[in-house]
């Protein structure tokens, strides 16, 4: 039995108990601090195992959107270079907000398909994308997703260091796509990449479900 946030990729896998839920990544029971709706969650997860046969693929009746968080305050640095794409500039501009929020937590998640001294040229690589040129010509060594979850928890994990006040991961996801360069790059990207019939895979992931709607 498993939880699902994104239903096309359940639809394709066809694990045998499975409860699709409409809530952001890294929010797999919803909604954070509310016991009661986890509870629903799990209790909607659970009676998926009263179905002798699968697969089984169901939805969780509720759905928890970015809007249901509070509106994170956290400002982004001024233009730099003005001669660099916005992205490259707005992630070389936040490095020492990364570097701090390293040093207080003593580890990162970001590295795994590019590294913080990586960032800003993956960011321009999807720039490109966004201007319209084609997606496997851009000299990605690793699938655009997963470099995009690396340029996505770049950003989580500095927001801690700029934000005024709690970041959420609602919040944080928010700010992240509605207010910085490099979430509007990555949209625009995956836009881009779809109306390029790129494999589903490779434009699909590189945002949230909700998010990458047009």
């Amino acid at each position: 039995m498993v939880l699902v946030p994104l239903r096309n990729i359940a639809e394709r896998m066809f694990p045998p108990r499975a409860l699709y839920i409409d809530f952001p990544l890294g929010l797999p029971l919803g909604r954070s601090l509310d016991a009661d709706f986890q509870h629903r969650v799990l209790d909607a997860a659970f009676k998926l195992l009263e179905n002798t046969a699968g697969p089984v693929l169901e939805d969780f009746p509720e759905a928890v959107t970015a809007e249901t968080s509070q509106q994170l305050v956290c400002s982004l640095p001024p233009r730099y270079d003005p001669n660099l794409q916005p992205a490259v500039d707005e992630a070389q501009g936040l490095r020492r907000a990364y570097d701090r929020a390293v040093a207080i937590n003593g580890r990162t998640s970001v590295g795994e398909y590019a590294s913080a001294d990586e960032i800003p040229g993956q960011l321009d690589k999807f720039a490109r994308i966004a201007a319209g040129e084609p997606w496997d010509e851009v000299g990605f060594l690793a699938p655009t997703y997963r470099v995009a979850q690396d340029i996505r928890a770049y950003y989580e994990e500095l927001a801690s260091e700029l934000a005024d006040g709690p970041a959420d991961p609602l919040s944080i996801e928010s700010w992240f796509y509605e207010q910085t360069e490099a979430g509007s790059i990555l949209l625009a990207a995956r836009h881009k990449m779809q109306e390029a019939d790129a494999p589903f895979l490779e434009w699909f992931l590189i945002t949230p479900e909700s998010r990458g709607q047009k």
